[in-house]
């Protein structure tokens, strides 16, 4: 299995939002994601701001993404396509946002469902639980070491 992690380009757009829609756990549709204001659009200057989206392929299929938003210090998204979960696509892609967040904060955050994997997931990571936010969210913190 060949693992490749890149920086992400606007031709990577509709595949971003293929994966963000083929997740089981924390699933949204493509209305939702626009109701939140997560368009093609958004993502595209996003893109165009600083280099905050990366993919990772396996054997040349597109696997899995990470964002970060670089002025607001936060992994803003992180996911896998499932049939590609378990090798360690998600910690490489993080290891790109915190580096990228961590060049500009001493402390950076995300926010996840309590109960979902995810939690576990970035605790493994180093990430800590601050604040339990409503309809069962938390927001997690890491500093710089």
């Amino acid at each position: 299995m060949n693992i490749n992690i890149r920086i992400a380009t606007p031709a990577d757009i509709n595949t971003i939002f293929d994966i963000r829609t083929s997740v089981k756990e924390n699933h949204l549709s493509h209305d939702q994601l626009t109701e939140m204001g997560i368009t093609p659009d958004a993502i595209q200057q996003a893109l165009q701001q600083a280099p905050c989206l990366w993919v990772a392929e396996v054997d040349g299929v597109a696997a899995g993404f990470s964002m970060a938003d670089v002025d607001d210090g936060c992994v803003f998204a992180a996911f896998i396509r499932p049939e590609f979960e378990g090798h360690g696509l998600g910690r490489k892609l993080m290891e790109q946002a915190e580096a990228l967040l961590f060049q500009h904060h001493r402390q950076i955050w995300l926010e996840t469902a309590e109960a979902s994997r995810a939690n576990g997931f970035y605790q493994r990571l180093g990430w800590r639980v601050v604040e339990q936010l409503p309809e069962g969210d938390i927001r997690m913190e890491k500093h710089q070491t």
